[in-house]
Formats: structure tokens, sequence, C-alpha cells
């Protein structure tokens, strides 16, 4: 049986896929805005995001929410809060390439303890509560059991807003780095998307940086309670602060750390 709160997120997840599928039947009336270089938004990651809040406060109006879009609602001291991205993968939303997901999480008292991140393009619903697993679609899913990292497929991700020179030079060494130690290395564009594919087998493993809160909080105890080890770029637990991410099985987590520890550049 669910915890009533993960239904609650799971209600609020699938109300949003309803909004983002719709408006992806006819991309070309969508209004998109600037947030800033490379960074955008639109009225469907708005809308989505208000269908979000409104679920999990008329649920739970005592709770607050930290989401993308609109920032803090509620009771900024709350001892619960909700942490929402409406729509991780926007710009792959925009140009129609079939890789987002709405991504919710909540956090009581400083722990993560539950998790919702739904593919409305697949309908693939991934959930986790804490110590009682992960899912995907009601199915229990565990982390790969590949030990070597050769023969790992890897996710990543780099900062699509502007870099300055030494950031991206950095960025491609290390890219560059773990190409040449793995078996094959992806950038889908949904970094709460691909933790839970690393959640359920389908990539090895994960990394990077530049991320926020509502980009990481629910794929974060996807993992973990798929089995899998999470921590920033040093293996250190303060990856929701810092905005670096690395996530894997035990084993291929300690080969990766060996390579993006040098790169660790905490916000």
């Amino acid at each position: 049986m669910q915890h009533p709160m993960l239904n609650i997120a799971i209600r609020a997840a699938r109300r949003a896929g309803q909004i983002i599928n719709r408006a992806s039947l006819d991309l070309a009336i969508i209004k998109i805005q600037a947030k800033q270089h490379n960074d955008f938004v639109t009225e469907v990651d708005r809308a989505a995001e208000a269908a979000i809040i409104e679920t999990l406060l008329g649920a739970y109006p005592d709770h607050a929410v930290l989401a993308e879009e609109s920032g803090y609602t509620g009771k900024p001291d709350a001892p619960c809060q909700w942490i929402v991205d409406p729509l991780d993968g926007t710009h792959n939303f925009i140009h129609g390439f079939p890789y987002y997901c709405i991504s919710i999480a909540l956090q009581e008292s400083n722990t993560l303890t539950q998790a919702v991140i739904y593919d409305p393009i697949h309908n693939d619903l991934f959930t986790a509560s804490r110590g009682y697993g992960a899912t995907l679609n009601n199915r229990r899913i565990r982390v790969s059991r590949r030990d070597r990292l050769s023969t790992a497929l890897i996710g990543t991700g780099f900062a699509h807003r502007k870099l300055q020179d030494t950031s991206l030079t950095s960025y491609i060494k290390l890219f560059t780095e773990m190409t040449q130690s793995c078996a094959g290395l992806r950038r889908p564009g949904a970094a709460a998307l691909d933790m839970a594919n690393v959640a359920a087998g389908r990539l090895d493993g994960f990394f990077e940086q530049g991320l926020h809160r509502w980009d990481i909080a629910a794929g974060c105890l996807l993992v973990t309670e798929a089995g899998g080890l999470v921590g920033d770029y040093r293996g250190e637990a303060d990856f929701l602060d810092t905005g670096e991410i690395l996530c894997a099985n035990s084993k291929l987590y300690a080969q990766m750390v060996h390579i993006t520890n040098p790169y660790s550049q905490p916000a």
C-alpha cells in the first residue's frame, strides 16, 4: 500500500502530464520565454507547475513548495517541503525531442521521504518511499549490477547556460576522461529522468554539475531506494547544496568518484 503523500504526488504528476501531453500536440503555438542564455520557460511549464502546486497544497495546506518557476509557496518554515520541477527537459520538449519528465519530491525535516518522476510520453511512473524501495509502474526496480566502469553506460549532462572558458575547458576534460573510461556516454538532456533510469538499471551511472534541488531531489531518493549510492563529485552528501551529482551502484560509484573528484566545483 502506497503512502498517502506519495499518492498525492502521483496525482499531481499525472495532472501535469496531461497538460504537457496536450500541449505537445501543437508545439508551434506554445509561447516561449528566455530566462537567460539558453535557459527557457514555456507557458506549459507554468501551467503544469500551477496544477502540481494546487494539488499538493490542496491536500496538505500546511506544507510548503519549492518549485522551479515560482520559487517558494506556502509557509517557509514548514517542516514538510515539496520540491518540484514541472518539466525537466524543457529544451527537449520545445523541439519535440521525446525525453522529458515531471519531478516531485517531499523533504521532511531535511530528509527526502517521497519521490515521483513521471515520463508522460511513455507513461512511465517512477516512485519511491523512504525505506520501502523504488518502483517503475508498480514493479520493483534495482540499479544495475555491472562492476567495471569499462563496461558501463553512463549518463551525463553539461550546463546549457553560458559558461566561462575555464569552466568549459574543465567540462571537456572531465567528459574526455569519463568517455575513455566507460563503454559509452549519453547526454539525453533531463537530469531527473536520467537518475530515474539509473534507478531502473537502464543507465549504469550518472554525473552532472550546475544543477538545482528540483532537478535532482526525486532522483536521489529513487536511486538510493533502488540500492544505489548518491553524492557529489567528491563523494560527499551535500549534493543538494552544491548542485553536483554522481550516482551509480556501489562498485561503479567508487570508480567514478576517482575520476570526478578533481573536477569538483561546489557552488
